[in-house]
């Protein structure tokens, strides 16, 4: 039977009133299209993970251990003890609701309890349950309720109904952080073996074969070798992309979607081509061929544990320093959790550009300069030649994606960049965008298929921002500088923007390059420039 297709005026179509029944007597409708599918319990046996068996969540019975109860109350307890913060959060919310709106999932799906305030709370409520004294006496009349069977499934959907983007937590008033309190909803679902396939088989392919997409070490180099001759396709200039060479002075570490996915391939081609112009001495790795961290939406422990990687071959290779590709899961752990995990990495130097002699002092601990810095240094110091008009066909607007512009604050580099590589550059309105960027809708490991509806109705803020500046400024192209985004906004542009694509920031910055002996008419996608000539700066 062939599935209903979803249709934009129908997902559009939002009721935000408000259920006549308690929260807390509101079942969780497991509906199709809303959940995402359980782990594949060979990835959890191979990550060492808890209750490793098959399972759905549309089933009845999802096979939890006999003693699940004091397994999570357990772990609650732990966790309590372990991260002063979430005590804090679970005792400071005053349930003021300033977070309320500014989900992408409630104004997307108008579901209470995908409120920040109300998600959080169904973690809080077992809480003051066993662990606060107005809890034990007072019962439900102190916001408190036992942990049961529909609680548990209840966590499931709506902790995999967050992206864990932070938005709430920029107007919350006590600095409530609720997607920790997400990240620990899932810890603990995943000690009972409910953790979702699209995180735990990425991290399982990661220890496996060194990246999510579980490509082997030689399907790595025939891929990059791949991108090498295209390349010289396009310029008429023979790129090299050394791999696994030791003493090189930098690890340039990418996601892996950069040299298998689309449109995430044209930014990795943009890579090499600047590397290969300004003599960049690198390395790519095949051990460390991926930066993003599936671990961040699982656990701290697989957080860390899939960090370590980038350092161990930092280390094995001898190089100086790393370059981080455009990813953003990478760079939320590198600049929040890098230092108490795995560092300070002080076998590393701390950067300095070879090419401009910058000191990136904001990584002189984690070692690791995003490739949005290094490239905006290149460009303020003039060191590669630019020009503007290849981009004429493109009329770009940037998204900020969460993880470096809200968690890393990496808002100014990537539009200095488009502004010294585009001629037609448009910001979305201003609550949309920085700080308070609205989130993709479909990152933190829930990008998947059967998920689809609830990712167009989370992305749906996204798109209406898009929509704005497609319908006044005429925007045909939305960039970014994160793998999850490059893999569900296309979609999410097709059901919301047609005639809006999805570029890398360095998609652009590879097609304004002007290589020494090139000779190229057309683009990194094979189109045609609009202009030959004018519009060239020298930066």
């Amino acid at each position: 039977m062939t599935e209903p297709k979803l249709k934009p005026d129908e997902v559009a179509s939002i009721d935000y009133v408000v259920p006549p029944e308690g929260w807390t007597r509101t079942l969780p409708d497991l509906r199709k299209g809303t959940f995402n599918y359980g782990a594949n319990p060979k990835s959890a046996q191979y990550l060492g993970l808890p209750n490793p068996r098959a399972w759905q969540p549309m089933e009845a019975d999802w096979k939890l251990p006999p003693d699940w109860q004091r397994i999570v109350l357990e772990g609650l307890r732990e966790r309590l003890s372990k991260y002063r913060s979430l005590q804090v959060f679970m005792d400071v919310c005053v349930r003021c609701g300033a977070c309320a709106d500014k989900c992408h999932f409630y104004i997307g799906s108008g579901d209470p309890k995908n409120m920040p305030v109300l998600r959080a709370e169904l973690l809080r409520s077992v809480y003051r349950n066993d662990f606060t004294a107005a809890g034990k006496i007072l019962g439900s009349l102190a916001g408190a309720r036992p942990l049961t069977i529909d609680v548990i499934k209840e966590w499931f959907l709506y902790f995999y109904q967050c992206t864990e983007c932070r938005r709430c937590s920029v107007f919350c008033p006590y600095g409530i952080d609720t997607a920790e309190i997400t990240m620990m909803g899932r810890e603990l679902l995943n000690l009972l073996g409910l953790g979702i396939d699209w995180i735990t088989t990425p991290a399982s392919n990661c220890f496996r074969t060194g990246n999510h997409l579980g490509i082997q070490p030689h399907g790595f180099k025939d891929s990059v070798d791949f991108a090498l001759d295209d390349l010289e396709s396009i310029f008429g200039v023979r790129v090299e992309a050394p791999i696994n060479k030791k003493g090189a002075e930098i690890l340039f570490v990418v996601p892996s979607a950069d040299y298998f996915g689309d449109p995430h391939y044209f930014g990795f081609l943009g890579y090499l081509a600047l590397f290969h112009e300004i003599g960049l001495d690198y390395t790519l790795s095949t051990f460390a061929s991926e930066g993003g961290n599936f671990g961040l939406f699982h656990s701290s422990e697989m957080m860390k544990r899939l960090n370590a990687k980038i350092y161990a071959e930092a280390r094995r290779l001898g190089v100086k320093w790393i370059i981080g590709g455009e990813c953003g899961h990478m760079w939320r752990v590198l600049h929040q959790y890098m230092d108490t995990m795995n560092g300070p990495a002080d076998f590393l130097e701390a950067p300095v550009s070879p090419i401009t002699g910058t000191p990136f002092e904001n990584a002189a601990s984690t070692k690791m300069v995003h490739i949005a810095e290094f490239t905006a240094d290149l460009i303020k110091h003039g060191k590669v030649k630019l020009d503007c008009s290849r981009n004429d066909h493109w009329r770009v607007t940037f998204h900020d994606s969460c993880n470096p512009a809200r968690a890393m604050g990496l808002f100014e580099e990537p539009r200095f960049v488009l502004k010294s590589v585009c001629n037609n550059f448009f910001e979305m309105p201003e609550n949309t965008i920085r700080e308070e960027t609205f989130c993709c809708g479909s990152g933190s490991g829930i990008g998947t298929d059967e998920n689809l509806e609830m990712r167009m109705r989370g992305g749906f803020p996204r798109a209406n921002a898009v929509r704005h500046v497609h319908e006044k400024h005429g925007v045909n192209l939305l960039a970014c500088i994160c793998a999850i985004d490059k893999a569900t906004l296309p979609p999410l542009m097709e059901f919301w923007v047609p005639g809006v694509q999805v570029a890398a920031l360095h998609e652009l910055v590879g097609n304004a390059l002007v290589m020494k002996g090139e000779k190229r008419t057309g683009d990194l996608r094979g189109q045609p420039f609009a202009a030959e000539k004018g519009g060239k700066k020298d930066a």
